[in-house]
């Protein structure tokens, strides 16, 4: 198993290298920038809680009456994940998901939360998913993204579901959101201290015990099953272009609102 699981680390090298280095993180240059970003963003950190939670429900009983369900170290692994991403602490011991500190970031340094607010009501009130994105008008590539997620979501398959979430997801998000914190380190930006905290709390905790968890657990799952190894390598690579697209998105929304921003220095004089 570690060499179908070195395997899979050598096919999306080049894609895990794209992301990393995108662009992305150094066009974020002012405060408006920064919630562009985080207004794309915050759907994709709203569904890594959706593939964790169907995760859960497929390898531990969720359900009433209780029964035990597969196997009990698997279910440690997805639980002690669960219990990290949905009930961790903030800077000052406040307990809260990962997606409400986001949310707490994003309040904090002005970004606009109506649009996920809109989406996920849309939810609550029955709407499919593709219709509450396109209510909330959340951009095509977040579209993309997000229905790529829930296409994983969908095919039920736990081990399908566990690799996409390692290697799109716990794997990768530690080293890319450092490529984030140091490029944000580098410029001078106000009331953004409960973002860089978010940032902080992924590089320290998926960049460890979470990614080792994960990592387990997918090879758990595939075992020495080949075809199922193959079919999970397939969708970690798509995964990982529709992040590639979603941040090719955010970087043309950042240049486009600079083409359109008024000049802040005064025009030239008459002749």
């Amino acid at each position: 198993m570690e060499t179908r699981i070195n395997q899979i680390r050598q096919t999306i090298e080049p894609l895990r290298q794209a992301i990393i280095h995108h662009p992305v993180y150094s066009h974020i240059s002012d405060h408006e920038d920064l919630r562009i970003f985080m207004q794309h963003h915050v759907f994709a950190v709203w569904d890594f809680m959706s593939l964790l939670k169907a995760l859960q429900n497929n390898l531990t009983c969720t359900t009433v009456p209780w029964f035990p369900k597969g196997v009990a170290d698997t279910r440690f692994l997805i639980n002690e994940i669960v219990v990290g991403e949905e009930s961790d602490v903030d800077a000052d011991g406040v307990r809260m998901s990962h997606f409400e500190l986001y949310l707490q970031a994003m309040e904090q340094c002005g970004a606009d939360t109506a649009q996920i607010g809109l989406f996920v009501n849309e939810l609550k009130a029955g709407k499919q998913l593709e219709q509450a994105l396109l209510s909330a008008s959340a951009a095509p590539e977040v579209r993309r993204f997000v229905n790529h997620t829930f296409q994983v979501i969908g095919t039920n398959k736990a081990a399908v579901q566990s690799a996409v979430f390692t290697f799109g997801r716990e794997d990768l998000i530690p080293t890319m959101f450092l490529s984030s914190i140091t490029d944000l380190n580098a410029k001078s930006f106000e009331n953004i201290s409960i973002f860089k905290y978010y940032l902080e709390r992924h590089i320290e905790v998926d960049g460890g015990h979470h990614s080792h968890l994960a990592l387990q657990m997918t090879s758990n799952l595939c075992g020495n099953d080949e075809q199922c190894w193959a079919e999970a390598e397939g969708a970690i690579v798509e995964s990982l272009k529709r992040r590639i697209g979603l941040w090719d998105g955010i970087c043309e929304e950042i240049l486009k609102r600079r083409a359109v921003a008024p000049a802040t220095h005064p025009p030239a004089p008459s002749l």
